[in-house]
């Protein structure tokens, strides 16, 4: 993201990094729009499937327009997608996806949630996408994040009547909705969730349409609007300087993982919302028609809204510490509220606001950014009051570690600093809670109730405040963060995790063995404290060998590494299996590896995954050595090929000129190249002249969307794809070299492929091209070009919408060889 962007966003304070626990500082315009907030009792679910799905436009005009408590649930993380800003993929990109919804609510002022289930690709029907997810588990979870936030509304992104016509997993979000709308209410239905939370009944269901549904806008302009609801989402919020429009621009350019950066809007813009079920809304241009939505709707509101709405509307901007003493009354008041669910939501808002108007400014911050069970922490304080007001700290429990009685008068704009020091009883770590135990395809493991979609792990370490504010207690929790600073950067805020005491990483994920003969495999441990003393082994498959059994190591600094390597020899016959390492302190056994995530957008992540790689024994054979590579939107293939002997060079497309081309014996270009590096269009002319001279050219997949790959002859791309990893692959092209040198390839080398077969095939090309291979998903027609060869002068141009870039990294014997005679088809003509 460019700097200047975000400072745009930290000066309006609208992204609220919420595991970053950057302290927010709210501005009497802000202030007020929280009171806002406060005085609406009314809440809205927007329910889809993906990071990205959601409506930024509806969401960001119900939570700033409506004042709506506003939710998006997203039935998975997107972990199946792909990842344009770096190399993470499947569980790691989830991670990142979800920390960009985090960021986009924090702009846009809504809520987050998921369910357990698993982004496993794309789908194309509903049947298939609920069976790999075992519809009832799911759906369990769609209940529980209804009756847990007792939405009034609920608004489905896609159309349940239209199988077949979307992903899958769209299609299925909305099916999953309509069905829970009528089980949330039933205490039959999952009762194992009533010991958490009651059941509830939404007031009505909604589908966002809009004339994408219908095909066009002329279709829709004709359609029968009667049961639909109009809203005006492009309105103007003078607090913020900003409309509606360009709040929701802002918010979905948080995903730009998925290249969803764009230009924000302005103007006017209708949003229809299709009535579905319960209580049709007497007025069509309000979804909370006839829903109480004020402090009357619970018993005993009536005397807090008469003090907050009398604030409200007196509100005063120059000082704000003035409505203090109304604002404790009314929270006196909404802490003896009958209704829990309720009482719960605004004490948590009310407290917020306490806080800003007292300019009270309170932070705990670690002295290191991560700690191990057991091992000590200094944590300190820095407390300050910024108003006239009476504030006293009388306790500050360090919750689950220490509890201390203060005594300490925070007299106006004097810094107040204390430090306490204590044990970690954490023995759990602070890595993404849903990755913590096995997952199957379709679904994560949370054996947790409480945990099921609550978008991440809770922070280690908290500490809760007993505060008196002009005589009333008031209870504060803040997170305990690293805080520290760059040059380059400035002042920088990271969650504190509980991490283990050693970790280890294989250095390759995948090892290919061409041969018997033994090779280095290479493990780094890195220390989590000071002065540890270990060992660390490799558990390998049955039939393989490892030497030394063990190799000792010492490391005197936190977070610094050793590199300890071990030779494997793998059996005569093809074979595959995983290899783990494993350190070893005082008997207790580590067998994890610590994936950290750092970029700008979002908070840094810690993740800790099982610390282990693939081998595979396999009888490959290749011609040719040196290989460019053309990185696009990023994947792992260099890597990949690496591993089995080639040479490769990556080449910045700024960087290619005929001479630089020619010292390779083929030429790869990444995925999604041509729909992310625009400099390959006036490069073009230099790959397709080393093609003519004889080079080997292999292009992988790009997105159909308004993207032109340039070939030698015509190719027109499409959405043509195959998602059944397992679809029967038929050779059409027997006899042509790319199926026979240097490696034979059968129907056997298409077996344990994973996620899918392939993406965005061609579905048009001249007599130039020979299709390869043929597949297809049931019930539809023989896919023939997901790989296509052309000869073009003396060389080859071949394009490929088969995904390397998931089975090369997985590992896939069957993959890599044909990749190997992709690269090697000049050498056969």
């Amino acid at each position: 993201m460019k700097l200047k962007t975000l400072v745009f966003l930290s000066l309006l304070t609208f992204v609220t990094k919420v595991t970053a626990q950057k302290p927010q500082k709210l501005t009497s315009n802000q202030i007020y729009e929280q009171l806002q907030k406060l005085n609406f009792l009314g809440s809205a679910l927007y329910i889809a499937a993906h990071p990205d799905d959601e409506n930024t436009r509806l969401i960001a005009y119900l939570a700033n327009n409506v004042n709506a408590r506003t939710a998006y649930l997203s039935l998975t993380r997107g972990d199946g997608g792909q990842n344009l800003i770096g190399p993470e993929m499947r569980e790691l990109l989830g991670v990142i996806r979800t920390q960009e919804l985090l960021a986009a609510r924090g702009v846009d002022g809504g809520q987050q949630m998921f369910s357990r289930a698993n982004d496993f690709g794309y789908s194309k029907h509903p049947d298939e996408t609920l069976e790999i997810w075992q519809k009832d588990k799911v759906l369990a979870d769609v209940v529980w994040a209804i009756r847990k936030f007792k939405p009034d509304v609920i608004i489905n992104r896609f159309d349940h009547r239209t199988p077949g016509r979307t992903h899958g997993h769209h299609t299925s979000s909305a099916m999953l909705s309509m069905e829970a709308f009528d089980l949330v209410n039933d205490k039959t239905k999952y009762p194992e969730q009533l010991q958490f939370t009651d059941v509830w009944q939404p007031k009505r269901l909604f589908f966002n349409t809009s004339w994408w549904f219908y095909g066009s806008q002329e279709a829709f302009d004709k359609a029968d609007k009667s049961k639909m609801l109009t809203m005006d989402v492009g309105v103007y919020y003078p607090l913020k300087g900003l409309s509606n429009n360009e709040l929701a621009s802002i918010a979905s350019s948080q995903h730009l993982c998925q290249g969803f950066g764009r230009l924000t809007t302005r103007g006017s813009q209708p949003e229809y919302v299709e009535f579905l079920k319960g209580d049709f809304p007497k007025d069509k241009k309000d979804i909370f028609s006839g829903i109480n939505t004020t402090w009357n709707r619970v018993e005993g509101g009536g005397e807090i809204g008469d003090i907050l709405y009398d604030i409200e509307e007196n509100f005063n901007f120059v000082n704000p510490a003035k409505h203090l003493p109304s604002l404790l009354k009314a929270y006196t008041l909404i802490t003896e509220l009958k209704d829990e669910h309720w009482k719960n939501i605004k004490l948590k808002e009310i407290t917020r606001i306490i806080e800003a108007c007292a300019g009270l400014y309170i932070e705990a911050t670690a002295n290191t950014a991560n700690f191990t069970p057991y091992e000590n922490v200094t944590v300190a304080v820095e407390a300050l009051n910024r108003s006239n007001a009476s504030i006293q700290i009388q306790i500050v429990n360090y919750k689950n570690h220490k509890k201390i009685e203060k005594d300490l008068d925070l007299a106006p704009n004097q810094k107040t600093v204390f430090k306490e020091s204590f044990a970690i009883k954490n023995t759990s770590y602070s890595d993404p809670y849903w990755l913590q135990k096995p997952w199957d395809l379709g679904m994560y493991r949370v054996d947790n109730q409480q945990l099921i979609g609550t978008p991440e792990s809770k922070r280690p370490l908290q500490v809760e405040f007993t505060v008196v504010i002009e005589n009333q207690p008031v209870k504060l929790i803040k997170d305990v963060v690293y805080r520290y600073s760059k040059g380059d950067v400035g002042e920088i805020y990271e969650p504190l995790e509980v991490l283990p005491k050693v970790t280890t990483k294989l250095t390759n994920k995948v090892v290919i063995f061409s041969d018997n003969k033994p090779q280095k495999v290479t493990v780094d441990v890195r220390s989590g404290i000071k002065n540890i003393t270990g060992t660390v082994s490799l558990e390998v498959p049955k039939g393989w060998e490892v030497s030394p059994a063990n190799i000792p190591f010492n490391i005197q600094e936190k977070a610094d590494k050793r590199s300890v390597s071990f030779m494997v020899t793998p059996p005569g016959n093809q074979s595959e299996g995983k290899i783990k390492a494993i350190a070893t302190i005082d008997g207790k056994k580590y067998d994890k590896e610590l994936i950290q995530i750092n970029y700008s957008h979002i908070p840094k992540q810690s993740v800790l995954l099982p610390s282990e790689a693939k081998v595979v024994r396999l009888d490959i054979k290749k011609n040719g050595s040196t290989i460019g590579y053309i990185q696009g939107s990023g994947d792992a293939v260099p890597e990949s090929l690496r591993q089995i002997g080639y040479k490769v060079t990556e080449i910045l497309p700024q960087n290619i000129t005929a001479t630089s081309l020619s010292q390779f014996d083929a030429i790869v270009v990444g995925i999604r190249a041509y729909n992310t590096k625009d400099e390959l269009q006036f490069k073009q002319k230099h790959l397709l002249e080393y093609v003519k001279n004889g080079g080997n050219l292999v292009v992988q997949y790009n997105t159909s969307r308004r993207v032109d790959v340039k070939a030698p002859y015509n190719l027109e791309l499409s959405r043509d794809r195959v998602t059944d990893e397992n679809a029967k692959v038929t050779l059409l092209a027997k006899d042509h070299s790319v199926l026979n040198y240097p490696n034979k390839i059968t129907n056997e080398d298409f077996n344990g492929w994973v996620q899918e077969r392939g993406l965005y095939f061609p579905n048009k090309w001249s007599k130039e091209y020979t299709p390869i291979l043929a597949m297809n998903d049931k019930n539809e027609t023989s896919k023939e070009g997901s790989l296509l060869v052309a000869k073009y002068g003396k060389g080859n141009y071949i394009y490929t919408g088969l995904s390397f870039f998931r089975e090369l990294p997985a590992g896939v014997p069957g993959a890599y060889k044909l990749f190997t005679n992709l690269l090697s088809v000049k050498k056969s003509e």
